[in-house]
């Protein structure tokens, strides 16, 4: 999973410090590099490196970084191993210039890469499935220039129109699968953004107007446009794309003709609670799941003397949870905030070792007590297992576990770092014996139908989500076992 900001805003106007505010607003999306590359009017410049968004930018960087139209990107490596080389953006000069970043994951990039790309003469430099994306991109838009001036057009072979954008994207759709929301720029032309054909991925579009005109912004949260000050936000839907000209004049047109099936993992786990995605509240969906885990908790008969939300996901629908338990709601455990999400950690041993560094557990809250741990859900078993040890360790009297989510069974091939099976600790035991091998007096997971249904109440038109990684129910239809299979080998090779 990754974030991007693209801002287009008025001649004259450099967009830097805005999408350097956008950037540090998703860094919870990755923390493994970030990079900038703006346009000038005459040229790319571009600042890419491994690490944090402040760690990678300075205030040299605003003086070489100049223009008014830029795209921004955090990442952690889903594909690849993290080598600069595939930091995003990325970008070409020739045959035609574009720059582009994205957030997703191309299912059949080692296809393309070994097989595809050679065949049509093309090596790729990278490990980043973004590059496949970039020359599909690119090679439509200079095929169709090309075809422009041999049928003697009235338009020049440079020009860029909104249909050039379409069908490029129908090419990319065509030869790109997997999920995958995309943001760029045309030198010289304007800046464009589409939604993979499912819209899997989030993807937000708002626009903001000022003395100085009018500016244009897409990102995958809807927190980095509220920050700016761009109202007029709104989804980009399934297979839309987006082409805002040269004259800065919108168009739009929906390529795609798949039924939306936005990530659910993005409001149990990955997204901002302030953001809205597909016009569903994050926050007010975590409020309902907590409601609905204390409703099944009830049912149990188990009583509780306090909910502790594991930080920072699990904050909100502890809270709800607690307030229909009728216990308190405890600050149990302090996170140190300059420690990353252990969810994107590179590989296990990082895991495990951030635990400690991460949280630390208050004995006031512990000890004596009944304690009702909530977390927005296990994959490894490495944090809950460390985390109750640490109740123990505090005197608490009884330590239960809770999942706000399903129990995670499925390699997700759309970008989330759940690509292999074996992963998944629930995949090998019954809740019971989970509960026994994490080592805690009980263990709830939620229902996967609540769990859809809180969503669902934020936007009844949305009728399903992806919930592959729950239910193994890819929505992409292309998912077989041996892809799965070779994407679980291509990410432990990448971890050794």
């Amino acid at each position: 999973m990754c974030g991007f900001i693209s801002v287009y805003a008025p001649d004259g106007h450099d967009v830097l410090e805005e999408i350097l505010d956008g950037l540090l607003a998703i860094q919870h999306r990755g923390q493994d590099a970030a990079g900038v590359v703006t346009w000038d009017g005459d040229k790319f410049h571009a600042k890419k490196g491994l690490g944090l968004v402040r760690e990678v930018f300075s205030k040299k960087h605003a003086g070489r970084l100049k223009g008014h139209l830029g795209v921004g990107h955090v990442r952690y490596p889903t594909v690849g191993v993290g080598d600069d080389i595939d930091v995003q953006p990325f970008w070409i000069d020739f045959p035609v210039g574009v720059a582009m970043a994205h957030n997703g994951n191309v299912s059949n990039f080692q296809d393309l890469k070994n097989k595809w790309f050679p065949e049509r003469n093309v090596r790729l430099a990278s490990d980043c499935d973004l590059e496949a994306v970039l020359y599909v991109f690119a090679r439509s838009l200079f095929d169709q220039q090309n075809q422009a001036k041999a049928n003697g057009g009235s338009r020049t072979s440079a020009q860029v129109t909104p249909g050039d954008v379409w069908s490029a994207v129908r090419e990319v759709f065509a030869t790109v699968k997997g999920a995958y929301s995309v943001v760029g720029m045309i030198a010289g032309h304007g800046m464009f953004a589409f939604r993979d054909p499912f819209g899997i991925k989030p993807i937000i579009m708002g626009e903001r107007t000022t003395a100085e005109g009018t500016s244009y912004a897409v990102a995958s949260e809807s927190v980095v446009l509220d920050l700016s000050g761009y109202t007029g936000q709104r989804d980009l839907k399934a297979g839309e794309a987006i082409w805002i000209d040269s004259k800065q004049v919108v168009h739009s047109e929906v390529v795609g003709d798949k039924p939306h099936r936005p990530c659910i993992f993005e409001h149990v786990y990955f997204a901002r609670p302030d953001s809205l995605l597909d016009n569903i509240s994050v926050y007010k969906t975590r409020l309902r799941l907590g409601d609905a885990m204390a409703k099944a908790w009830q049912a149990t008969g188990i009583d509780v003397d306090v909910v502790i939300p594991v930080p920072e996901s699990a904050r909100s629908a502890a809270q709800s949870m607690a307030q229909a338990l009728g216990v308190p709601c405890r600050e149990g455990l302090v996170k140190n905030r300059y420690v990353g999400r252990t969810f994107i950690m590179a590989n296990t041993k990082e895991r495990r070792h951030s635990v400690r560094r991460k949280l630390n557990p208050i004995r006031l809250e512990f000890e004596g007590k009944r304690v009702l741990l909530l977390d927005d859900s296990i994959v490894r078993g490495n944090t809950a297992r460390e985390l109750v040890r640490m109740a123990r360790e505090k005197g608490a009297k009884k330590v239960y576990l809770a999942s706000y989510s399903p129990p995670l069974l499925h390699p997700c091939p759309y970008g989330i770092d759940m690509s292999t099976k074996r992963e998944f600790i629930a995949r090998n035991h019954s809740t019971e014996s989970l509960a026994a091998e994490l080592g805690c007096d009980f263990l709830l997971y939620q229902d996967l139908a609540d769990m859809v249904e809180c969503a669902q109440q934020g936007n009844p038109m949305i009728d399903r989500f992806c919930t592959a990684c729950f239910d193994g129910n890819y929505p992409t239809g292309d998912i077989t076992g041996d892809l799965l299979d070779s994407i679980e080998e291509e990410r432990t090779r990448a971890r050794v």
